[in-house]
């Protein structure tokens, strides 16, 4: 087989393993580039591959090696509410930690495709508390858990892939959720629905609230608790009166935002652009993931490496004053 016809054969591929990657990985970046390995060492190996086991499982396999040999830094990726205790808004502390310490977003549309069904499965499975979750296990208890429980495979066709036994793996599946229960499981929150009415109304109010810079309104829309955190900073800030001093204080420079809807996680999740420096319309500031419970917001988080996060999304750089 020439080469452009096993590019065809391992190119539909690409992004469920995007997918699987980055629930390893916890990186959009560092998932494609695991992807990229993955179908480079494929299509070099490919003459040799002969059919012996289904070539999605081969894939499997690859990106498996792939991602644990990525994976074994010390620093597992994580959010702020994993690092630290939560700050005063009137005394934020703004220590910027480095890119590799933070779980962070992917576009859903390099991730999820398939029936309606298979979307919103799958959107259960890259919310950011998910794939948070996630990387508090070893890598092969890790590998284990998202190929037992999100993708589905049996105990054998899992034991196959990570040539081990099947005790071992579900061995390894008891390990992965005794911890996960440990850390206190994986946070609920609403299954998004991009056609709910009532999720679609909250949502319109928030960008009403944020975009006129009602602080009071926004409070309105929090759970009393809700958390707002912003990677690469360290700290976080927690419950609706720490949050409105927060955004009338150090803050008040997302006064004059615009938000753009994109979709991130599976979740809701906005584009921020603040006001130029220049005056000459806004630029970004960050991609904003929200996750509800109980038709409330529980958790903003903004992830502010917009150099590379905002190309991602295809998103302009500069938005035109008057747009």
């Amino acid at each position: 087989m020439d080469s452009d016809a096993v590019v065809e054969r391992l190119e539909p591929f690409r992004r469920e393993l995007t997918a699987y990657c980055y629930r390893m990985l916890g990186s959009a970046f560092e998932a494609e580039d695991a992807v990229q390995e993955t179908l480079v060492r494929a299509w070099s190996k490919y003459a040799g591959f002969e059919g012996r086991s289904a070539l999605r499982t081969w894939l499997y396999r690859i990106a498996t090696n792939v991602c644990l040999d990525m994976a074994p830094a010390a620093q597992r990726r994580a959010r702020p509410m994993d690092l630290t205790s939560p700050v005063a808004a009137h005394a934020p502390d703004l220590t910027q930690l480095e890119e590799n310490i933070w779980v962070g977003p992917v576009p859903d549309g390099r991730v999820l495709a398939g029936d309606p069904a298979e979307v919103a499965v799958g959107r259960e499975t890259i919310r950011l508390a998910f794939v948070t979750a996630l990387q508090k296990l070893p890598a092969k208890q890790r590998a284990v858990l998202v190929l037992r429980e999100v993708l589905a495979w049996s105990a054998a066709e899992t034991a196959e892939l990570l040539d081990t036994s099947v005790a071992s793996v579900n061995s390894a599946l008891q390990r992965a959720r005794a911890t996960l229960a440990e850390g206190g499981g994986v946070p609920a929150s609403d299954t998004y629905r991009p056609l709910d009415e009532t999720q679609q109304a909250l949502l319109a109010r928030y960008v009403q609230a944020f975009e006129a810079f009602d602080v009071d309104g926004l409070k309105k829309l929090l759970h009393e608790d809700a958390v707002l955190n912003m990677p690469p900073y360290q700290m976080w800030v927690q419950g609706v009166v720490e949050l409105g001093a927060w955004w009338l204080g150090a803050g008040c420079g997302c006064r004059g935002s615009r938000l753009l809807p994109v979709e991130a996680n599976g979740s809701p999740a906005f584009a921020q652009y603040r006001p130029a420096e220049d005056g000459n319309g806004w630029t970004p500031w960050g991609i904003t993931v929200l996750e509800i419970t109980d038709g409330r917001i529980a958790t903003m988080t903004n992830h502010m490496d917009t150099d590379r996060l905002f190309p991602l999304w295809e998103l302009p750089m500069r938005l035109p004053a008057g747009s």
